[in-house]
């Protein structure tokens, strides 16, 4: 019996990464007004930027159903499962997970609330796979992301808070923050909820809120650094050299924010995810 590695589309892990970490990933899926798409499978990211900047009403996502996770598990039932999902905080997937698994008899399979998104749930899979090679079981693996997930840290800078305000993810008050030209809100994931951090005018105050935001929550160098855009490399990829010379960062990675949490994000919105020193 070996250990199987479960996650979902919003983990935003390229597909090349996904088969070189040989995770599983289950799509969420966005719904636009011509149809339903499968994050990843019917729709790739830059179909999805190109449809997002057509339409004139928001697309509405969709979370994983329990008969989807039914399916998977039982595809996977010869293995011992790890399933590590997006926070219960921002959808039901993970709901829907756990209800599966009580519909099979709750046998060898064992799910995280990540209580993350993108890049740090991203982060937490690659541990996980991680921690397989290294010949960890799967209940052990579970535990070791349950410790993890509480250090992973997120901060991400966006061209404007109207798409999340649209899907419901912010109150409308907050929104108020990105309606100034060149104002950059700053959201981050805290206790598995987005919030808004702050703001900042010009690149120069980007760099800076940045590293007080390292400062406050220093980076474990143990673990590789991810990097995130949607739509914008060219921007994400200047922050990244920064970063990575101003924090000594010498393992990075970068992903592109897939179609349901680019549905919220909207474009030209870049960051980075890591894992907290313990303290």
């Amino acid at each position: 019996m070996g250990v199987r590695i479960i996650t979902d589309s919003t983990c935003d892990l390229e597909f090349k990464t996904q088969q070189e970490l040989n995770v599983e990933v289950v799509p969420l899926s966005v719904i636009f007004e011509d149809g339903i798409y499968r994050d990843g499978v019917e729709i790739s990211k830059e179909a999805f930027y190109e449809k997002q900047a057509s339409v004139k009403v928001l697309p509405k996502t969709a979370q994983v159903n329990p008969a989807e996770f039914c399916d998977v598990f039982e595809e996977n039932r010869e293995d011992e499962i790890v399933g590590i999902f997006l926070s219960s905080k921002l959808s039901g997937t993970f709901q829907s997970a756990c209800i599966a698994k009580e519909m099979l008899g709750g046998r060898q399979i064992h799910l995280v609330d990540s209580l993350n998104a993108t890049v740090g749930l991203g982060l937490l899979v690659r541990q996980a796979a991680a921690m397989r090679a290294r010949g960890l079981g799967a209940g052990e693996i579970a535990r070791e992301i349950e410790s993890l997930k509480k250090r992973v840290r997120f901060v991400a800078f966006v061209n404007t808070l109207k798409y999340l305000k649209m899907g419901g993810r912010i109150p409308a008050s907050t929104a108020v923050l990105g309606t100034m030209l060149g104002i950059s809100p700053v959201v981050s994931l805290e206790n598995g909820k987005l919030e808004s951090i702050g703001k900042v005018k010009g690149k120069q105050k980007i760099l800076e809120f940045t590293t007080s935001f390292v400062n406050h929550h220093l980076i474990d160098h143990q673990y590789p650094v991810a990097f995130a855009h949607s739509h914008a490399l060219e921007t994400a990829a200047a922050y990244r050299e920064k970063c990575c010379r101003a924090f000594h960062i010498e393992n990075s990675v970068m992903d592109e924010l897939g179609a349901v949490i680019g549905t919220h994000a909207g474009p030209g919105c870049y960051g980075m995810a890591y894992i907290e020193r313990e303290k």
